[in-house]
């Protein structure tokens, strides 16, 4: 092979990997649905914007990934960051403020057809609402929700029982122009 040869097959070969662009691309048309993620998981806005800013720097700063996993690496960013914002840990889930949180159900609300109010999602304790947004909504499997949460597959089972319960148990609502709904990815 002769070096023009060699330098073709390097540049298609580095074209396959995202670049700052591409990142930036990522970011900046999917920039709704990258900060709902960060705020549903920090359940708040100050922490939610931090870790969007730090998500896009991990991601042009960090190791390569190919192109079109470049969408589904930033939601990584932004879920590791929210991770080391919020710290969530099972034992959360256990205690008596979580089941306080869960005993107000009264103005949570699941719609038909696979849809749950934000507002609802965001009552969840904070373990709980993690593993909800990670293997439900983002269906990371409970080995890579065990892994990033620092926890055994049992408790990501258990959280997202209690989350599902817990939104399967809030009462229906009307819609309204001030309620936000999440419909579960398929």
């Amino acid at each position: 092979m002769n070096e023009l040869a060699h330098i073709q097959v390097r540049e298609k070969e580095g074209n396959v990997y995202a670049s700052h662009e591409d990142f930036q691309t990522v970011f900046n048309e999917g920039l709704q649905e990258l900060f709902q993620l960060s705020f549903l998981l920090t359940n708040d806005p100050a922490r939610a914007e931090r870790c969007l800013v730090s998500g896009l720097e991990d991601c042009a700063t960090g190791n390569p990934v190919f192109r079109e996993w470049a969408r589904s690496w930033a939601k990584r960013a932004i879920i590791q960051n929210a991770i080391r914002e919020v710290k969530p840990r099972p034992s959360q889930s256990n205690s008596p403020l979580s089941r306080a949180m869960f005993s107000n159900t009264d103005e949570h609300s699941r719609r038909p057809g696979g849809h749950f109010e934000i507002d609802a999602i965001l009552r969840l304790a904070d373990f709980d609402r993690f593993v909800f947004l990670m293997s439900v909504l983002e269906h990371y499997s409970e080995h890579d929700c065990a892994l990033l949460l620092g926890c055994s597959a049992a408790d990501i089972r258990e959280g997202r029982i209690r989350a599902l319960k817990v939104l399967a148990d809030s009462p229906h609502a009307g819609p309204s122009e001030n309620q936000l709904f999440l419909q579960e990815k398929k």
